[in-house]
């Protein structure tokens, strides 16, 4: 037997992942005291199932695993593991190499694995008492250990050195069998008790097994009925269950169905939906549209009446300027009779200033008084001829005033026809939106 590794991590003081590979040969381990050499050998003694704390110089599991320090945070899980070399075949197992890994868990937990399986501590401890490294045989001994052992009384001494020779297992394995006759001993004794009980009660007991033989013959039957009848209910509630089946079959194409409705019925609503919303949007424009003309219209009306008030203005300043032309005619004509008045006078005066000339001494005088006469007539003239050309200017003036209120009178027809045509569109417009929005 060969311990060939053994690998820690979260250990004690082993944070980190630790081999130590033990070559052939003798491996010392040297260092100063508290460097961890302690922790190695407690390490085998903690993988080999040692159980006792205080062996270990520790009082609890979560002693065993690493506590943490200044660069380190501390672990959740102690591991370690030793690795024997059984090329000799000095266990029991197939394996040319055993590993042996023991784990502990902060809540306490222990966990074993044998070449990565998961086994019991007894497992463990059974394979290793057959090879005579049982807990007690004092392969790994530690400080002071031997003066322990040399103290012992013989008995004890007796009992180690046994374990260490591997008689232990055998004689645990005889206190065993030792045990279970003990055990057997009491169960013939308890059953000889009973024996002797049920004895006086045979005769009764065989009327009870006739019965219980009677009841089981019956209990038979009736299990066959009991078989028959459930048969028969299992045939008519398959029967039932078919027929069941074919409705819910039938259920359910119908339900497919309606379902197939529904979603159509859904499609044909969100399309519903649509031209609702179109409907709303374009009734909103057109409501906006009617509004606005409406607004037009009051507008056109607006503008119409100021249209009738001008026409009705241009009406009677044309009244008034006809009335005015009148006039001016009618003075024209009263100037004209007054200058035609004049010139016949003139005329006379002529006459009468040739008939004159003859007697010019005698007329040079009245000659004087007929120039005055004639240049006061000549003012007169020139003032009514002025007055005619004014009147004349002022007609004319008025004339093309009367032609302009004409031309903007037939303006203004044109464009109260205009506005009512464009006011009769509005309300069929109007009266069509109206239709269309009802």
């Amino acid at each position: 037997m060969r311990l060939k590794r053994l690998e820690l991590q979260g250990y004690k003081t082993f944070a980190a992942k630790t081999e130590f590979a033990f070559e052939s040969g003798i491996t010392a381990i040297v260092g100063p005291n508290g460097s961890g050499k302690s922790n190695i050998s407690d390490a085998v003694r903690w993988v080999l199932g040692e159980r006792s704390y205080s062996a270990l110089r520790a009082k609890r599991t979560e002693d065993m695993i690493f506590w943490g320090s200044e660069r380190r945070p501390r672990q959740g899980m102690a591991q370690a593991s030793i690795t024997l070399d059984n090329s000799d075949g000095w266990l029991p197992v197939e394996y040319s190499e055993l590993t042996i890994c023991r784990r502990a868990y902060r809540s306490g937990e222990n966990e074993y694995l044998l070449n990565g399986s998961r086994v019991r501590l007894k497992d463990i401890t059974e394979l290793l008492g057959k090879g005579g490294l049982g807990r007690q045989t004092y392969n790994v001994i530690g400080q002071g250990l031997v003066d322990a052992i040399l103290s012992l009384r013989p008995d004890e001494r007796r009992a180690i050195l046994e374990e260490a020779a591997g008689i232990s297992i055998h004689q645990a394995k005889r206190t065993e069998a030792i045990n279970k006759l003990e055990k057997t001993k009491d169960n013939i004794l308890r059953v000889n008790d009973l024996i002797n009980e049920i004895a006086p009660r045979l005769t009764h007991l065989e009327k009870q097994a006739k019965r219980a033989q009677q009841h089981e013959g019956l209990s038979e039957q009736l299990q066959k009925l009991l078989r028959t009848w459930h048969a028969y209910r299992w045939q008519s509630a398959q029967a039932i269950l078919r027929q069941a089946e074919a409705q819910a079959r039938e259920r359910q194409e119908l339900s497919q169905k309606r379902e197939a409705e529904l979603e159509e019925l859904e499609l044909r609503k969100a399309e519903l939906r649509a031209q609702q919303s179109q409907l709303r949007q374009k009734l909103g424009k057109q409501h906006l549209q009617e509004t606005n003309l409406q607004a037009q219209a009051e507008e056109k009306k607006r503008e119409l009446a100021v249209s009738e008030e001008r026409l009705r203005l241009l009406d009677q300043q044309g009244d008034d300027i006809a009335q005015e032309i009148a006039s001016l005619e009618v003075n024209r004509a009263a100037q004209l009779e007054r200058v035609t008045e004049a010139q016949e006078e003139l005329a006379q005066a002529e006459a009468q200033l040739q008939e004159r000339l003859i007697h010019q001494p005698e007329a040079q005088e009245q000659l004087e008084a007929r120039k005055r006469e004639r240049q006061a007539v000549m003012a007169e003239l020139t003032k009514a001829q002025d007055l005619a050309f004014q009147f004349a200017t002022e007609a004319a003036d008025r004339r093309n005033r009367l032609t302009q209120l004409s031309e903007r009178w037939e303006e203004v027809n044109r464009e109260v026809e205009a506005h009512h045509k464009a006011l009769a569109d509005h309300q069929a417009k109007m009266t069509a939106l109206q239709e269309q929005i009802e």
